[in-house]
């Protein structure tokens, strides 16, 4: 991995690129999202600062656990002044992004114990599939290929 030399108080995309791990177009995606920023020379070129580093980290571990950018912006956002996330923000945010993390487990634990059981019976119908309609939740109100796992049925 390139080192910076600790004189060097800003980076160019491609060296936060190199340090961070991340794709240059995946940092100007999180820039325009606005989970990092960064300053233009007078060639219009990026400089981000090297708090990036530490930002782009926390992006990147939050997703790695499924935590939509949506939710990691928000959590960004809370931080004073844009500051560079510490241990103690990344324990708080984590604690509390715990039981949406457990609910997906769950999920994941149901989709893999009726997975054979559905390609078993090749019948993916969404009135009976314990994989699109789990537990049956709205096979009383509604059926038919326009139902998807998190969709709200109207009644």
């Amino acid at each position: 991995m390139p080192q910076i030399p600790e004189k060097i108080h800003e980076l160019t995309v491609g060296q936060l690129s190199a340090r961070s791990g991340a794709a240059v177009s995946a940092l100007h995606f999180y820039e325009t999202k606005g989970l990092i920023s960064s300053r233009r020379t007078s060639g219009n070129q990026r400089r981000y600062s090297r708090d990036a580093l530490r930002r782009v980290a926390f992006v990147r571990a939050a997703q790695r656990v499924g935590i939509p950018l949506a939710t990691i912006s928000k959590a960004l956002a809370e931080l004073p002044d844009e500051r560079t996330p510490t241990r103690e923000d990344w324990a708080r945010l984590s604690a509390a992004w715990r039981s949406e993390l457990d609910q997906r487990i769950d999920q994941l634990g149901r989709l893999r114990d009726h997975l054979t059981d559905c390609i078993g019976c090749g019948c993916l119908s969404l009135e009976n599939c314990v994989l699109s309609n789990p537990d049956d939740v709205v096979g009383d109100r509604i059926v038919g290929s326009r139902l998807l796992p998190g969709a709200s049925a109207k009644p």
